[in-house]
């Protein structure tokens, strides 16, 4: 099982300012040292996630390199000028690549073609872990997992990313000053530096509560640079924000639509779910929600979608008919309405 017992000394060089320190503070050794005896019992039931965590300062990068010496311990990837999507591995197809970074939250395609640097925390930390899903065969250390972002970005992308992790069926060693995201990563085990102590625990996600409301036209502007197609919105559409804790977290609106064979037909116009709340699956989530409320009605609701999760996602829910396997439609002859989606592969619903 994995365990190790070692000291690290870092010897003290003599100088007027350290003399004077150790005079100061009766100090009368030439070296200081700290013991590690480390025990974590994981070899014998399987699993997918660890967690190290503890204070600054507790030792927690210096166990997860004694203890764990074969695994790869990550400590960022070289990016260049170039879009994300081009520091893939040669070897990864672009769908691929896009997959893993819509399944760790990051589902921006817009941001995709971004230079890494450019990126918010966020996002930088959700790209780096689908590059490292995808392209490491080694089972991975994150040092200083989510420890340059907001706390909020930290639970949620843990949240996401925990999920694709176990997909994949990947080992994953996250090393964090941080305990709150240990009910948000839903680790395997926890050894915690700070009582020397080790714990087997599997907890479910704390539950999110998304309270939904009518939205005004002028508060698209909070979504408008997030919607992956245009930024262009029908004032007429019915518009609902969902929020979590009083903050505007997803967008979904409505349009009337009738046809001759169904005079009490609507579409779905844009649904926006911002950066910082992607991966959990709240987009198809309020989707349903909004679309129910019309059902109830006696609506029925078309929707032309591109985005390969939701896809997969509404085609699984018993909710929803796909009526157009994906695919690209001809070009219109005159249609202004479709003239972004003949080029893009899309299903209809």
């Amino acid at each position: 099982m994995p365990s190790a017992k070692f000291v690290v000394e870092s010897r003290i060089k003599p100088s007027f300012r350290t003399e004077k320190v150790k005079g100061m503070f009766d100090i009368n050794f030439d070296s200081v040292k700290k013991e590690f005896d480390v025990d974590i019992p994981i070899e014998d039931k399987p699993w997918n996630i660890g967690l190290i965590v503890g204070a600054s300062g507790s030792g927690k990068t210096t166990i997860a390199k004694q203890v764990f010496s074969d695994y790869e311990l990550f400590t960022g990837f070289d990016w260049s000028d170039r879009a994300v999507v081009d520091d893939f591995s040669e070897g990864l197809s672009a769908k691929h690549i896009t997959e893993s970074l819509s399944k760790v939250g990051f589902s921006s395609p817009p941001d995709w073609l971004k230079p890494f640097a450019v990126l918010s925390n966020g996002q930088k930390m959700r790209a780096e872990l689908a590059r490292l899903i995808l392209e490491s065969d080694k089972p991975v250390i994150y040092d200083e997992f989510t420890s340059v972002v907001d706390r909020n970005v930290a639970r949620i992308g843990s949240a996401a990313i925990q999920k694709y992790i176990r997909k994949e069926n990947k080992q994953f060693i996250a090393v964090s000053c941080h305990y709150d995201i240990i009910e948000w990563l839903q680790p395997d085990w926890v050894y915690d530096c700070n009582s020397h102590t080790f714990k087997r625990r599997r907890l479910r996600r704390p539950e999110i509560i998304v309270d939904v409301r009518k939205a005004q036209q002028s508060e698209w502007e909070i979504f408008r640079p997030f919607h992956y197609l245009s930024s262009v919105h029908n004032r007429s559409a019915h518009k609902y924000i969902a929020e979590i804790n009083g903050e505007p977290v997803g967008w979904c609106s409505i349009l009337h639509f009738p046809h001759p064979s169904n005079p009490k037909l609507k579409r779905l116009h844009r649904t926006v779910v911002l950066p910082d709340y992607q991966g959990l699956g709240l987009g198809f989530q309020l989707r349903c929600y909004i679309c129910e409320l019309y059902s109830k009605q006696g609506f029925k609701i078309s929707t032309v979608t591109t985005s390969p999760p939701l896809i997969h996602a509404m085609n699984k829910s018993p909710k929803w008919k796909m009526t157009r396997k994906p695919g690209r439609v001809s070009k219109p002859a005159t249609s202004i309405l479709s003239k972004h989606s003949y080029e893009r592969l899309t299903a209809s619903f």
